[in-house]
């Protein structure tokens, strides 16, 4: 059994956080009921190893576990591939004038991506892309343009952009730990008169299944919470009358 012993507090509560985010996110997809939900929730805060807290998601769909006490990573939920160095091209062209250009579905990006938009959109949709490991670029250019990158939780994502008379969005997803061994996408640029939007989806969500989602995952750590606060103070309680 993994166990947490000195120096390995840090471990063990990066799990703990892991694992109340992906219990959120399965009751904020009706796979559990409330009362599941609290319960799980309740062991989690007072689980002392990391086997008891990977004991918790074990039984849940996609069977995806959270980090381990050694360091090492299994693939996260909506776990995704990492494509072989040799299929990489080192970089590409996404271009859309007075027009539009989609990527979506499984592709492999470039090392580094050059995405330019003049009076035209883009759509680059990396959901189920196959991500080199390591660094990928995203260079996003337009002129009274869009562009929308639609990206899944728990990728790492870096955005550094620049909006004249435009905007550079990124909303990122809340509450969510991005696994530290998975590839990074790196979005940079600059929106003249135009919109650079990144939006965190699951594969195969929509946009309205997106908003959704993220109301019931805000409820949800809400709720695990005010869990975690009750339970504090019980032991609380419990030690001064004993």
């Amino acid at each position: 059994m993994t166990t947490d012993s000195g120096g390995g507090r840090a471990p063990l509560d990066h799990t703990r956080q892991v694992t109340i985010d992906a219990l959120c996110e399965h009751f904020a997809n009706d796979v559990m009921s409330v009362e599941d939900f609290e319960a799980r929730v309740d062991v989690a805060h007072r689980a002392t190893t990391v086997d008891e807290l990977r004991e918790l998601l074990s039984d849940l769909p996609t069977g995806n576990l959270p980090a381990t006490h050694d360091g090492s990573h299994p693939a996260p939920i909506g776990g995704r591939g990492v494509a072989p160095a040799a299929h990489t091209q080192e970089s590409a062209f996404q271009v859309a004038l007075l027009g539009g250009t989609r990527r979506t579905g499984q592709w492999t990006p470039a090392r580094v991506n050059q995405t330019i938009a003049v009076m035209g959109g883009v759509e680059l949709d990396f959901r189920e892309a196959l991500l080199p490991r390591g660094v990928t670029e995203l260079k996003v250019y337009t002129i009274m343009g869009g562009v929308e990158v639609i990206v899944p939780p728990h990728l790492n994502v870096e955005s550094h952009g620049i909006g004249i008379m435009g905007g550079f969005d990124h909303a990122g997803n809340s509450g969510q730990l991005p696994d530290p061994n998975a590839p990074v996408l790196r979005i940079s640029g600059v929106a003249v008169m135009g919109g650079v939007d990144v939006k965190v989806r699951h594969p195969g969500e929509t946009a309205r299944d997106a908003r959704r989602r993220r109301r019931q995952e805000r409820r949800a750590r809400k709720r695990a919470l005010r869990k975690g606060r009750d339970d504090l103070m019980s032991d609380d309680v419990g030690r001064l009358t004993d």
